[in-house]
């Protein structure tokens, strides 16, 4: 039976390390070898699967709008909207001019 090749090498690691701007120690970079190597594993176990006649999907559940509709209703008097404003004028909220 022959060696497989890791699919993640250290210097995979370092190359893909340096390009985040990161350090590892040897044993960090080789637990991260041995992490990346299992997920692109699976990976590979992934592509076998017949996914012939599956819809592909953005979502595993049906989304739906859930806002309610826009319908004009009751509203709030102009005198109780504004009568805990600090400063009003004219019937409007009155606020300090920002420049």
């Amino acid at each position: 039976m022959t060696e497989q090749k890791p699919l993640i090498t250290l210097d995979d690691v370092a190359y893909v390390a340096s390009l985040a701007h990161l350090s590892f120690s040897p044993e960090e970079s080789a637990d991260c070898a041995d992490k990346l190597g299992a997920i692109l594993s699976y990976m590979q176990e992934l592509q076998g699967i017949d996914t012939e006649g599956v819809p592909p999907t953005t979502h595993v559940l049906p989304l739906t709008n859930v806002f309610r509709a826009d319908a004009v209703g009751e509203t709030l008097p102009r005198e109780a909207a504004l009568s805990n404003a600090p400063d009003q004028q004219d019937g409007c909220f009155k606020v300090p001019k920002i420049l």
